[in-house]
């Protein structure tokens, strides 16, 4: 296990001062966490747990939905894959499964999964009970069945989604991009993902808990959205994006090749999200290999989950921080921005207060 050393600190972030964003007002660290419907958050700095906090019955103990961070976890599966030589990312999906040549995934690659740039016609409005997004949940018997004409498994259901408009094009967010990505690793090594996961990811952050995988009536794993996991945890592996690809426990689980495409992206990623259907509220942003990254540059990168999951990777201040909520809504852009402020500004006092010490050391 990779041990984090405590050095609290958040009486002093409670009160950082937080700049209103999309319709927000001006607000500390503190308003923010308790607006937000927070089940629990930490802050990581240069390795040193500066702040950790749970409420709602939550403890460091407690293991959480993570929604859509689950994709950065199946994201950097793939990564290690790829690392290794297992998966070519510029394949076709079909070169691995080849059952998904009757679908719209037909001509698809494994790099337009990772991206989210696929033309398949998938809707991921939470609040439209007709949604593909709620259509796959009572696929795979999350929700009540109200279609008796659904298939009843995870691979079943992604074999009936069909094209749209050509692939490679815009980046529009569909969970159905990361179910594919996890059916081309387990095809690739062979292996389900729990195993892959725990071999190649969890086993080598230092994990100081088990995490686990919903699943569907056959087993598959709901790897869109189905992850469990403690907060300590998420710190742990948001500090591999922050470290290179290596992790806490000095294991690398990354290559170098894997962290720098990442943070770059590919020439037309900013484009290709500047002109998607979607409403993403990060200008200049993009998003790579299953990670957003909300505002030019690369300096910080986000996992997001419905309903206010997130990591949050701030390379130049050393920062990993994380939040687990119970927001009513799935998306909420005011919960979600001022989220992302509160952090910003605590990586922003974090690391000039680093500076200041090193300067009164010379």
């Amino acid at each position: 296990m990779a041990v984090l050393q405590a050095q609290p600190r958040g009486a002093a972030l409670d009160g950082i001062r937080v700049a209103p964003s999309h319709g927000g007002v001006p607000a500390t660290v503190r308003e923010i966490m308790d607006a937000t419907n927070t089940d629990g958050w930490a802050v990581l700095h240069e390795g040193n747990l500066v702040a950790e906090e749970y409420s709602g019955g939550m403890t460091a103990g407690s293991s959480h939905l993570l929604m859509s961070v689950s994709k950065t976890l199946v994201g950097a599966v793939a990564g290690a894959l790829s690392g290794g030589g297992v998966l070519d990312v510029d394949a076709l999906v079909t070169a691995y499964v080849p059952a998904l040549a009757g679908s719209g995934y037909a001509g698809a690659t494994v790099r337009n999964l990772l991206d989210m740039r696929s033309g398949i016609a998938f809707s991921e409005n939470y609040l439209d009970p007709f949604a593909e997004v709620r259509l796959l949940e009572e696929a795979i018997s999350w929700a009540p069945r109200m279609d008796p004409g659904l298939p009843s498994t995870l691979y079943g259901y992604l074999q009936t989604l069909r094209q749209k408009t050509f692939h490679g094009g815009v980046f529009e967010y569909r969970s159905c991009e990361t179910d594919v990505l996890g059916w081309v690793c387990e095809a690739a090594a062979g292996e389900p993902m729990p195993q892959l996961m725990s071999r190649l990811l969890w086993s080598r952050i230092g994990a100081e808990f088990d995490a686990t995988i919903g699943t569907d009536p056959v087993g598959t794993g709901m790897f869109d959205g189905g992850i469990n996991a403690g907060l300590r945890d998420m710190l742990r592996f948001g500090s591999v994006f922050l470290n290179d690809g290596v992790s806490l426990t000095n294991e690398r689980i990354l290559s170098p090749g894997w962290i720098a495409e990442t943070l770059d992206g590919a020439a037309d990623s900013r484009e290709a999200f500047l002109y998607s259907p979607g409403d993403n509220r990060m200008p200049g942003g993009m998003y790579r290999n299953q990670i957003w990254f909300p505002y030019p540059g690369n300096d910080v990168l986000l996992c997001l989950g419905i309903h206010g999951q997130m990591i949050y990777i701030n390379r130049p201040a050393r920062v990993v921080a994380a939040k687990l909520s119970s927001w009513p809504l799935p998306q909420d852009a005011l919960k979600l921005f001022s989220t992302l402020g509160a952090f910003d500004a605590m990586s922003a006092a974090l690391a000039a207060d680093t500076a200041g010490l090193r300067e009164q050391a010379h």
